[in-house]
């Protein structure tokens, strides 16, 4: 089947006019798994090829998409993305894109699992079965998803690229809520759906929900925390597409800009964009079938480098790094989807949380968005588990807050990291599914401002 994705991708660069083009194929099989009041409520399987064709005309880049597979539609499909590329030229003038790369060996990696692969929606049913007898030992309910896919990407070019990846993931989070309206959530995801325990996710989540006590206020202010891996994974991801994006960095709009080689966060914060890291969801290569490499951003809290596309990277004068999000670029700009913080010596969350007087667990962040781009300012609420913590134990659960703060910020006033990383993701791989996530440990910061 990847021989077949790969010959897929040349018919549609065969199917290009003359000139430059770029073939792109994502062909997904999935399982979704949903669930709701210890009950399934929706299965959903997918089985979908996308072939996507781009072509370049005087500097600038149009694309289009079928899911059609015959001749004609790949044809048609070719001539519609050359027709846009001539219409955008002619409307806005020449453009800055300067060709498709020549892309190059890409290393092979870890992340495909057979088993996955095989898509047994019984693989998820005793998932599902193991968390609501978990939830039901706690006297809560388990809401949820489980999910599992094998997806093959495969792109050509008429500068000679020509690559095959195929990967396997598996996600499960689930959202514990007691009688009492309190709710916990945990998430797992890998490689390998053998590695997601249904039980163990729920257990943890349960936990956080039945946790005793009556929810006490704290009035806004800034208060020392502990985060969870899953919220500092939320605030690596925002680094990343803020300060790390090469597009931002060329149009001045990137917290990066005037700081590469100085110091933005505390010396701990070692962080990488490392797509063959054993706990992440490995590539070969980008959406222009660039191979990706480990490239470190933040090493000893100093900027260090930014990530980019073909397009952010003529822009910026340099030379793509791996990172299109789509062929000819995202208008948003290339993003690091391997983020990797290295941990760093406590052991757990309790030993974390052991120098705070008094402060707050944060087990998630929700619904983050950036207020000011540039400083990485960004607004969100805990959710799911927020506590209070007096003389350094995590004592009774707390109403959730809303913070604002700097991502960058929090990174900086870092004092401990824990020992074990995570994968952490949303897990919500809709639409085109390329599943990412981010590799953290939890982490103490000496303040974090809540402002409701």
């Amino acid at each position: 089947m990847s021989d077949e994705t790969l010959a897929l991708a040349q018919r549609a660069l065969d199917a290009a006019p003359p000139g430059e083009a770029l073939a792109h194929v994502a062909a997904e099989r999935s399982l979704l798994l949903r669930f709701a009041r210890s009950r399934p409520t929706q299965a959903t399987a997918v089985d979908d090829v996308t072939i996507t064709v781009a072509v370049l005309r005087d500097g600038r880049v149009g694309t289009a998409s079928t899911n059609r597979l015959d001749d004609d539609a790949l044809a048609i499909t070719a001539q519609a993305a050359a027709d846009a590329a001539e219409a955008a030229a002619r409307s806005a003038g020449a453009g800055d894109y300067p060709g498709f790369p020549a892309g190059g060996h890409s290393r092979g990696h870890e992340g495909f699992d057979l088993a996955t692969a095989r898509l047994d929606p019984a693989m998820g049913g005793s998932q599902l079965e193991a968390a609501f007898a978990a939830c039901a030992e706690r006297g809560v309910e388990a809401h949820g998803t489980w999910s599992a896919a094998d997806v093959r990407t495969a792109v050509a070019s008429t500068s000679g690229t020509a690559g095959i990846d195929r990967v396997t993931d598996a996600f499960m989070k689930v959202t514990a809520i007691a009688p009492s309206g309190r709710s916990g959530y945990v998430e797992r995801t890998a490689t390998a759906a053998g590695d997601i325990d249904g039980r163990e996710i729920a257990l943890a989540a349960a936990a956080k929900a039945a946790f005793e006590g009556e929810p006490a206020r704290l009035p806004p202010g800034e208060y020392p925390v502990v985060l969870e891996a899953d919220a500092v994974g939320d605030i690596v991801a925002w680094v990343g597409h803020l300060a790390a994006n090469g597009l931002a960095y060329a149009e001045g709009r990137s917290a990066f800009c005037d700081r590469l080689g100085t110091r933005v966060a505390a010396a701990r914060i070692n962080l990488s964009d490392s797509p063959r890291y054993a706990r992440t969801l490995p590539r070969s290569f980008d959406a222009e079938g660039v191979p990706k490499a480990p490239m470190p951003l933040i090493q000893d809290g100093v900027a260090h480098r930014v990530v980019h596309d073909t397009n952010s990277a003529a822009l910026a004068g340099g030379h793509t790094t791996g990172h299109a999000t789509v062929p000819g670029g995202d208008s948003f700009g290339p993003v690091p989807t391997n983020l990797v913080l290295i941990g760093g010596g406590a052991a757990d969350e309790a030993d974390l949380a052991k120098p705070i007087e008094r402060g707050i667990y944060v087990t998630r962040l929700w619904y983050t968005n950036p207020v000011r781009p540039k400083e990485t300012l960004i607004t969100g609420v805990t959710r799911d588990g927020t506590f209070l913590i007096e003389d350094g134990e995590i004592t009774r659960p707390l109403v959730d807050m809303r913070l604002t703060d700097s991502a960058l910020g929090l990174l900086d006033r870092c004092e401990e990291l824990g020992s074990r990383p995570r994968l952490v993701s949303e897990g919500e791989f809709y639409g085109r599914r390329y599943a990412h996530g981010v590799v953290a440990p939890p982490m103490r910061v000496s303040s974090m401002r809540f402002t409701g």
